[in-house]
C-alpha cells in the first residue's frame, strides 16, 4: 500500500524541491518569476521562511512529490495574523490528494501560530488552483487585470482568502514557527506532541 507522509522541509530536500518548481517557471505563468532560481538561493528562500512559517514537504512512498509553505501576506506588524500559502506539486502528482493533505497540514500548524487569515494569490485563469482552493474553503475576494507579463502575454491574478481563526478584539500574539519549534522539542521528547497532527496517511 502506498503511503503519504507530510513532514518539516530539510535543508537536503532543496534540490528536489526546486525540480518540482522548475517546471512552473519555464512553462507556465502560475507563477510570475521567469528565471529559474540557483540551488543556493533557493535554498536561503526555504531557509528564511521556515524561520518564521511551516514550511512542508510531501513524500510518497519517500519520494518527494510536492511542498506548500505559508508566506509574510505584508510586511508591516498589523498584518502578522495574515499569510499567504503556496503549494507546488511534481506533474505527475496533480489531482491525486497530496495537495489537500499538505494544506491540511500547514492550517494545523498556522493555527498553533494565531493565524487567522490565509490568502492565496493565483493567477488567472487557472480553473484547477482556483478549484482546489475553493474545495478547501477559499473564497475570491479580488481580482486584478493584467498584472503580470510572460511568455508574450498580459495575465490577470486574483486573491482568495480562507478565515482560520477567530478575529477577536485582542487577538492572541503571531507566534514565529521557530519558536513553536523550540518550545515543543522538550514536549516531543516526553512524547506529547507532533508539530505535524496525522502526518501519515494510507493510499
Amino acid at each position: 500500500m502506498d503511503s503519504i507522509t507530510i513532514r518539516l522541509t530539510k535543508a537536503e530536500d532543496a534540490e528536489r524541491l526546486l525540480a518540482i518548481y522548475e517546471p512552473y517557471v519555464l512553462t507556465t505563468p502560475i507563477t510570475f518569476e521567469v528565471v529559474v532560481p540557483t540551488l543556493s538561493d533557493f535554498r536561503n528562500r526555504i531557509r528564511t521562511i521556515s524561520g518564521r512559517y511551516p514550511y512542508l514537504t510531501a513524500l510518497k512512498n519517500d519520494v518527494i512529490v510536492g511542498y506548500a509553505y505559508a508566506s509574510a501576506f505584508k510586511g508591516r506588524a498589523a498584518y502578522d495574523w495574515s499569510v499567504e500559502t503556496s503549494i507546488y506539486m511534481d506533474q505527475d502528482y496533480r489531482g491525486h490528494g497530496v495537495g489537500r493533505m499538505l494544506y491540511t497540514a500547514l492550517e494545523a500548524c498556522l493555527k498553533k501560530q494565531n493565524i487567522c487569515n490565509v490568502c492565496a494569490c493565483i493567477t488567472y485563469p487557472n480553473p484547477a488552483s482556483i478549484s482546489f482552493h475553493e474545495a478547501f474553503g477559499y473564497g475570491t475576494v479580488a481580482h486584478f487585470h493584467k498584472s503580470g507579463y510572460k511568455f508574450g502575454s498580459w495575465h490577470d491574478m486574483i486573491w482568495m482568502e480562507k478565515f482560520i481563526g477567530e478575529h477577536m478584539d485582542e487577538p492572541h500574539a503571531f507566534v514565529p514557527f521557530s519558536q513553536i519549534l523550540e518550545n515543543k522539542i522538550e514536549e516531543k521528547s516526553h512524547g506529547k506532541f507532533n508539530v505535524i497532527p496525522q502526518t501519515n496517511y494510507p493510499r
